[in-house]
Order: structure tokens, then C-alpha cells, then sequence
């Protein structure tokens, strides 16, 4: 083979693993599970906490 052929061939597997790669891209965004936490759900770690100052008697027993 001449390097001319080789480099084209070469240059055919590139772009044939780039296009794989774009399609497992693709498919994985619209496989993508949508997220169980949005803007109107609250997150369950921080339910219940209030902000501001904390009461003195916990802070010093916990």
C-alpha cells in the first residue's frame, strides 16, 4: 500500500469512530433520565431546616 492509501484509511477510521461517537452521544442525551430535583421540589437533605441564627441550647449539647 502507498502512504497515500494508508493515510486515507487512516483518515476513514477517524471519521467512522468520530460519527460512533457523536450517535453514543446523541442517544445517551435522549436516554438521559430527567433529574429528580428541579427548581419547584424541594431537596430532601435541606427539608425542614430554617436559616438564621440557630438556638443556643442546641448548638452547645450537639
Amino acid at each position: 500500500m502507498s502512504t497515500t492509501i494508508k493515510k486515507r484509511h487512516r483518515e476513514q477510521t477517524r471519521q467512522e469512530r468520530q460519527q460512533n461517537k457523536e450517535a453514543r452521544r446523541a442517544q445517551r442525551k435522549t436516554e438521559k433520565p430527567v433529574s429528580a430535583h428541579s427548581n419547584s421540589q424541594e431537596d430532601p437533605d435541606l427539608a425542614g431546616m430554617v436559616a438564621g441564627p440557630q438556638d443556643p441550647a442546641i448548638a452547645i449539647t450537639g
